[in-house]
């Protein structure tokens, strides 16, 4: 396949290799989410955001598998490196237990290893002043490994805050602090203690109609006990925040907001742990969203484009006592943490950062110039793009025509659909995948 040069060519989705598939799968597997009936065919060929079905169809994936295949398929850049030594067995090792190492000394590997990848975190997180990782399996691991080592941080704490509209995996903890769907939490325990506030996507403080700022103060501020409120700061053991709001909607903070939080949790010690683990590693053309804000978190929890769960932190905000924090495999993936460390070496060998902000400005821009009538709203930071509609039934009706066209989208929230491109996108990728998707929605106009 030809990166330059591919186009999407699609019959029917999905086409009845893939129905086969679907049913096989389906006979043992658990029901779980899926967008759309694609089943892609890993022999087949497939570069950047082109892939190919297992009945030929070859598509434009604008979904980056939820941000967790962040440069497409077989992507060069990645893959190129991977090919310079042979694998080995076992290629998962008790990671917690065990270190790993690819020669005599970390300076000459042969790869980049666990440790590799905790210094390129540090590195990129050394604005913050971190300096320390605990990696996991999954972005639910980091998220509740976040939870454990603020808790341990403020000892006394009993309370959490998060933010209404929010997800952060599908762990009891986790689910403990999502504030969007019901289905995701419905019937299952809560740890105590977590309170919500809105979370502030209008257009600014003076213009606050979601319940946030209310008179000279927020609702955050307001709920502490110096202000009024009943719940004493010393007892808070942190404030979770998506920089980003993912599966809630693509929903976009107003600097007011972003503002406030990051003073009320500085004036009252309160740790900030930010979910990083969609809308971090480049996708919005700064390496974590939280560097377009003025918010200075205390912890990143990090996932999906890293290959690989983790919590990144300061040194005294972990715990020091032995065997607190552990994970038989958390870290020890030695393929997922080369994966990861070539992941962050591309983005910078290659200047992925300025590529999704200009690709990002490219797509709103051409979305904006012929967007139909029923387009409420066109947003995002770098390559995290969001396009809502004035109806739920018409996103579903957008998603499944681009598909029909051999583009693949997701929805998020009520009505949007969310688009997050490999962040090495071409011009004309992004001319390609727009058209397709301008085309599918005026094609449900009416």
């Amino acid at each position: 396949m030809d990166r330059d040069t591919a186009e999407p060519d699609t019959a029917v989705l999905p086409g009845p290799n893939a129905e086969k598939w679907i049913e096989f799968h389906s006979d043992n597997a658990a029901p779980s989410e899926y967008s759309h009936e694609f089943v892609w065919d890993v022999t087949a060929e497939a570069d950047g955001p082109f892939v190919t079905d297992v009945d030929g169809n070859v598509l434009l994936d604008f979904t980056c598998h939820i941000g967790a295949a962040p440069l497409g398929y077989n992507n060069e850049k990645v893959l190129s490196k991977l090919r310079e030594f042979d694998l080995v067995e076992p290629m998962k090792i008790a990671g917690q237990d065990m270190y790993f190492g690819a020669g005599p000394d970390p300076e000459t590997a042969e790869f980049p290893g666990a440790s590799h990848l905790m210094d390129m975190l540090t590195e990129v997180s050394s604005q913050y002043g971190m300096d320390t990782v605990f990696l996991s399996n999954s972005g639910a691991e980091a998220v509740e490994n976040a939870m454990k080592i603020s808790h341990d941080h403020k000892a006394a704490a009993k309370y959490g805050y998060a933010f209404e509209g929010s997800f952060h995996g599908r762990t009891v903890g986790t689910l403990s602090l999502t504030k969007s769907k019901e289905v995701y939490t419905r019937h299952y325990p809560e740890i105590a203690g977590v309170k919500s506030v809105p979370f502030c996507d209008c257009a600014s403080e003076s213009e606050c109609t979601c319940g946030f700022f209310s008179g000279d103060s927020s609702r955050l501020r307001s709920a502490l006990s110096p202000e009024g409120g009943h719940v004493n700061p010393d007892e808070v053991a942190f404030a979770i925040l998506e920089p980003i709001q993912g599966v809630g909607g693509y929903r976009f903070p107003n600097e007011d907001f972003m503002d406030e939080v990051g003073a009320v949790c500085d004036e009252y010690d309160i740790p900030l742990v930010v979910d990083e683990i969609q809308a971090g590693i480049g996708r919005t053309g700064e390496m974590w969203a939280s560097d377009h804000y003025s918010i200075e978190p205390d912890v990143i929890a990090a996932a999906k484009a890293l290959r690989v769960g983790a919590t990144i932190s300061r040194s005294d905000v972990f715990p020091e006592e032995k065997n607190r924090l552990g994970s038989t495999f958390g870290g020890g993936d030695l393929l997922s943490s080369m994966q990861g460390a070539f992941t962050l070496e591309a983005i910078e060998e290659h200047d992925l950062l300025d590529n999704a902000t200009e690709r990002g400005r490219q797509a709103k821009e051409l979305i904006r110039d012929d967007a139909p009538d029923h387009v409420v709203d066109v947003r995002g930071k770098g390559l995290m793009l969001a396009v809502e509609f004035d109806t739920p039934d018409r996103r579903n009706a957008v998603v499944e025509a681009a598909l029909d066209r051999g583009l693949l989208t997701l929805g998020c929230g009520k009505k949007t659909i969310r688009l997050l491109p490999p962040l090495d996108s071409t011009e004309r990728e992004i001319e390609l995948g727009v058209g397709i998707f301008l085309e599918a929605m005026h094609d449900v106009a009416d």
